[in-house]
């Protein structure tokens, strides 16, 4: 085992690997918080219209139904369902498509000769970007109705599967990042990193992830838009109809493409770190400097060719999210889409080689100063392309100043930009560090040299003068177990040939193996030279950790990394949440605010004075009406008398009239519901305005009286 000097003033390697698995664990918590607490996946497409509209009422029946959308939409036989008050549905059963003339519309035929009353308008869609989304509206002929309709409490993408879909989604783009980022890290700013085991594991770690994540999208595809139970993810049918869409065909893109990865992995960690040969017995000093530069030249050109590939194939699995996401959909399609694949790639070499050299720089025995500046240029790089790209991406997502601020999409994309800000101001912090460490590189590679050169002549001697004395040890034991004078020589030479065998010029593993194998005597030499080797890589890995230059840079890199991991998160999040311009256009639509959490709507409350000229004939009605907005309301209503005690009536009437759209009067029966108390349940309001309230109060069989109120709803 290897022998670890105390390292006083330093992180131990414990400490270290404890801080990396913390980064690793926060990694994933914070997605799987951020997944939980964002709710189910918001619209990217929305509903913009649609006739009859949301709580219209109209004098006949209408032939059908039209739902107008702000994108394409995808909608199935069974995506439109209209239900009568009763419950039951009263539509034909198939979705006709009538867009045209760069409109998205849908709609669906409805039954002959329906009845007055409340009808309820429940549809399904997937959106062009490849979330699920679903609405319902109510519209009445005649008058509205009671309304028993039950509808789904569950948005479209919600739930548990929702959740796992989500937290597919995060470790998805966390595997991309760190696969990706690795792998360009060990190419362009460190080779020799191919040959170091935690940044093989590291590469393969994230090749794992992306693939798993994968697998899983295109299980819970199904349920995730359809109909919302786990049990559906290996319903094979569901599958099938996954893989025709645009979504499917991506993810299954994604899987061919990992194929082509995975070979290139096995190519990084297998043939390039075997390229270069030990010089042959009897070579020349002109046939090594031959073969020294056939085998440079040979890995020139592999590194080319992995570089090339590697960047052909990241480049095609950032495609697989730009082909199902935001940059399929909106304006400019056809150049949001490269920018968005430019983006990724710029994010992976810049996240992922970060997470890559904080690997290096707390696991690997050692990493050259020149690896860490290269790294530092081409995260520069990054950066601004992840700044170019980004910028371009906000102002198509945002459209609008207003959008930054009153919508949740916009919100996100601030905190987003801070957290990126916050990212380049520690990373300013890094490249003093990799400054510093530049200078001294040259010093502190001669001192180690030199050091090294000067622990092996003394292990050397060491080793020497231990074989000898195994030399005189043995040509005893041998002389004694003989017990004939004759065979001293035989023994002699026998341990004169095992001596020499191992002896201090040649070096070789398997000569000090057979040996050790058969002669006892030298194994305590052999254990001896492994632990002189273990206590010289101890002080190899003290004087590193101990360098301050080297601590400043290891913790500036965390604190990268530590911010690096709420960005994916938040990122993630803001894939999954609609943009501010459809934002916008729905809040246009609906004449509601685009705010993301939205002020609460008040209720109203009134306060109506009545006298019918009959005994007991005068008094008060309070009434509330909650929440005032277009749709359905709830109205309570207190009949009081004079001296403030309830006062029961025999009858109770309202009616709401919008003279301004020439719509009413809606006719309203409370419900009574004790002494002087009545109410309705639901009251549907069509739309937003100044409503004229008409309230009619019967104290008696004749004595009755009417009184007008205006009230806003909405």
């Amino acid at each position: 085992m290897t022998a670890t000097a105390p390292r006083l003033g330093a992180v131990g390697p414990t400490r270290a690997i404890s801080l990396v698995r913390l980064l690793l664990v926060s990694t994933v918590l914070i997605g799987t918080v951020l997944t939980v607490f964002s709710g189910t996946a918001s619209a990217h497409a929305a509903l913009t219209g649609s006739t009859p509209g949301d709580g219209a009422v109209v004098a006949t029946a209408p032939k059908d139904i039209v739902l107008s959308f702000s994108e394409q939409v995808a909608l199935g036989d069974d995506s439109i369902r209209v239900l009568d008050p009763d419950s039951k549905r009263v539509d034909t059963g198939k979705v006709l498509d009538l867009s045209g003339g760069g409109s998205v519309r849908y709609g669906i035929g409805l039954n002959p000769d329906l009845t007055d009353g409340t009808y309820t308008v429940a549809w399904r869609a997937v959106s062009a970007d490849s979330h699920p989304i679903s609405g319902a509206f109510t519209f009445s002929i005649g008058a509205p109705s009671k309304n028993t309709a039950t509808l789904p409490t569950e948005q479209a993408g919600g739930g548990l599967v929702g959740t796992l879909y989500d937290i597919a989604r995060y470790v998805s783009y966390a595997g991309y990042i760190v696969l990706v980022g690795g792998a360009a890290f060990i190419l362009c700013c460190w080779q020799r990193g191919a040959s170091v085991r935690p940044l093989q594991r590291l590469v393969v770690q994230g090749w794992l992830a992306l693939t798993g994540a994968t697998l899983a999208l295109l299980l819970l595809r199904g349920p995730y838009t359809g109909s919302g139970k786990l049990a559906d993810a290996f319903d094979l049918g569901g599958l099938q109809d996954v893989l025709a869409t645009k979504t499917g065909a991506a993810l299954v893109s994604r899987l061919l493409l990992l194929g082509a990865a995975a070979l290139i992995i096995a190519v990084l960690f297998g043939t390039y770190t075997k390229r270069e040969t030990d010089a042959e017995e009897g070579e020349s000093e002109q046939e090594t400097r031959e073969r020294e530069s056939r085998q440079s030249k040979e890995k020139k050109d592999l590194t080319f060719g992995l570089t090339m590939g590697g960047t052909v194939v990241a480049a095609g699995i950032a495609g697989t999210w730009a082909l199902a996401e935001h940059a399929s959909t909106g304006i400019q399609p056809g150049l949001a889409m490269p920018v968005d694949v430019l983006h990724l790639l710029a994010v992976a070499t810049w996240l992922g080689g970060l997470t890559a050299l904080l690997t290096a720089l707390y696991r690997a025995p050692f990493i050259e100063s020149a690896a860490v500046r290269r790294f530092s240029r081409a995260a520069f790089i990054s950066v601004v392309v992840v700044a170019a790209t980004g910028i371009y991406q906000s102002w198509r997502q945002v459209g609008s100043w207003s959008g930054l601020g009153e919508t949740s999409y916009g919100q996100l994309l601030l905190v987003k930009v801070g957290l990126v800000a916050l990212m380049v101001g520690i990373a300013w912090f890094s490249r003093r560090w990799t400054g510093r460490l530049g200078e001294r590189s040259v010093e502190t590679e001669t001192q180690t040299e030199t050091q090294t050169a000067s622990e092996s002549k003394s292990e050397t001697a060491s080793e020497l003068r231990s074989k000898l004395k195994s030399k005189s040890e043995l040509k005893s034991e041998l002389k004694s177990e003989s017990g004939e004078a004759s065979r001293s020589d035989s023994a002699d030479e026998r341990a004169e040939e095992a001596v020499a065998a191992t002896g201090p010029e040649t070096g070789r593993t398997t000569g000090t193996a057979a040996t050790t194998t058969a002669v006892g005597g030298s194994e305590r030499a052999t254990q001896l030279a492994r632990q002189k080797a273990a206590m010289a890589t101890a002080r190899q890995k003290q004087n590193r950790d101990v360098d301050p230059l080297r601590t400043g840079l290891r913790h500036s890199v965390l604190a990268e990394a530590g911010v690096a991991v709420v960005l994916l998160a938040v990122t993630t999040v803001l894939t999954s949440t609609e943009p501010a311009r459809t934002a916008e256009q729905e809040a246009s639509r609906t004449g509601g605010t685009t705010s993301a959490t939205g002020a609460p709507k008040e209720p109203v409350s009134l306060s109506v004075p009545f006298d019918t000229g009959g005994a007991k004939g005068s008094g008060t009605v309070r009434l509330t009406l909650d929440p005032a907005s277009p749709g359905a309301n709830v109205m309570d209503l207190q009949v009081e008398g004079p001296d403030g005690k309830p006062l029961d009536v025999p009858e109770l009437k309202v009616a709401f009239t919008l003279k301004a759209k020439k719509i009413g009067p809606l006719p309203i029966t409370p419900e009574r519901t004790g002494a002087g108390r009545w109410k309705a349940d639901p009251v549907l309001i069509p739309m937003p305005g100044a409503w004229e309230l008409r309230l009619t109060v019967r104290t008696s069989d004749i004595d009755q009286t009417t009184v007008d109120k205006n009230v806003k709803i909405g």
